[in-house]
């Protein structure tokens, strides 16, 4: 593999910022990062970023499709198609989301994915993230009803032998839910609470059980309330819990997305897109999981009930409106867009950070308008503007 140097970059690592910075990619990895004093090394190869930001690959552990493609469409080209969009937004890794289905459509949709893992000719698939079947019918938002059901290991446990199950977001209220908490933990799968009803109580039940994670925080979850502060305010008092934030300014508002930042421990908040097929796509007519989506104005909704049906946010536009609302320095944001998600994946030595000896996963923005420019994953460039 040919050595590159990246000059002229404005890096960003998490705490970190230099500009003017270099950065030496060899054999896959970050060799060298060089402050505009040090001499630079030469190399095969050359990229002038002209000034703008050169960042760790997002990484996104909650989108079910984009480009016209879910991840449970029972096809194998849909997860090359969602790989490929994930890629151009700026996600060198991301975790393939499944809906409330029967478990023939979920390992199917899997087994397209473990065949996808062997090449990863996009962005990297670093696991499944099961969102349902196990949630509350009081809490669908766009989830099927018809496929509802208990919590049950033995089912992920066997979705787990086809392809590596990353976390399963279920409800933890209801019945074994403090069980398969423990046993997600136990096989090293992240248990997540979403599309639930718990009071506090019942999360703090769960929470002994190793419950630290809270899917798309704020919605399809109860509310902060001055007699039970729920899982919105759980989410905000417990350091340990990981919130997943969907800062389209639609899911939350730009106070809301104030409040958290300003509240939570920066390496507590995992940005997520939560797209869908429509991501990527003209506003229109979709669906999700089988039921019908109308996409207006930039937001997805459930044609039956105009319940928010995903979104059609990209990583490199959330990252943009966080810094804008928060009006915090992007080198304290970064952090939230992959280091923070490798960590809890178990990858935090490997992943989101611009250090020698981690993988040259890489993305290059815009330092105006946060475009995309160029992605590189283990030091080969896979977009180029």
């Amino acid at each position: 593999m040919k050595a590159l140097i990246i000059k002229n970059a404005t890096l960003v690592s998490p705490d970190v910022r230099i500009d003017n910075a270099s950065i030496l990619v060899e054999d896959g990895k970050i060799a060298g990062v060089y402050s505009p004093s040090d001499p630079i090394p030469e190399a095969d190869l050359t990229y002038d970023a002209n000034g703008d930001y050169v960042v760790p690959g997002f990484i996104d552990i909650h989108t079910h499709g984009a480009a016209g493609a879910d991840v449970t469409d029972e096809s194998p080209e849909a997860i090359y198609t969602v790989a490929k969009a994930k890629l151009e937004e700026g996600c060198t890794s991301f975790a393939p989301t499944t809906l409330t289905l029967a478990e023939e459509t979920l390992a199917k949709s899997m087994e397209y994915v473990a065949e996808y893992a062997k090449t990863s000719e996009f962005s990297t698939a670093i696991g499944v993230h099961l969102e349902g079947p196990y949630i509350n019918p009081a809490c669908l938002g766009a989830q099927n009803p018809a496929f509802v059901r208990k919590p049950d290991i033995d089912e992920v446990m066997r979705l787990n032998s086809v392809f590596k199950v990353s976390q399963v977001s279920f409800a933890a209220e209801v019945e074994g839910g403090s069980d398969f908490a423990d046993a997600c933990v136990a096989n090293k799968i992240i248990p997540s609470c979403g599309h639930s009803k718990a009071t506090y109580s019942e999360f703090v039940a769960a929470n002994k059980h190793g419950l630290c994670h809270l899917t798309h925080f704020c919605n399809q979850m109860t509310p902060l309330h001055h007699r039970d502060i729920g899982l919105v305010g759980a989410g905000l008092l417990h350091d340990d819990v990981m919130i997943e934030m969907i800062c389209d300014k639609i899911h939350l508002c730009p106070e809301m997305i104030r409040l958290a930042f300003a509240k939570k421990p920066l390496n507590k908040i995992a940005l997520i897109t939560d797209s869908m097929r429509a991501s990527h796509l003209p506003d229109g007519p979709s669906s999700l999981g089988g039921l019908d989506v109308i996409v207006k104005d930039g937001q997805a909704r459930l044609a039956s009930n105009g319940a928010l049906a995903g979104s059609v946010l990209k990583m490199n536009v959330a990252l943009k409106n966080v810094v804008e609302v928060t009006g915090l320095p992007i080198e304290k944001v970064i952090r939230t867009t992959a280091l923070n998600q490798a960590e809890e994946l178990g990858l935090g030595n490997v992943l989101g950070k611009l250090e020698q000896g981690y993988q040259a996963d890489i993305t290059i923005l815009d330092k105006q308008t946060f475009d995309v420019k160029r992605v590189y994953i283990k030091g080969v460039c896979k977009k180029n503007a």
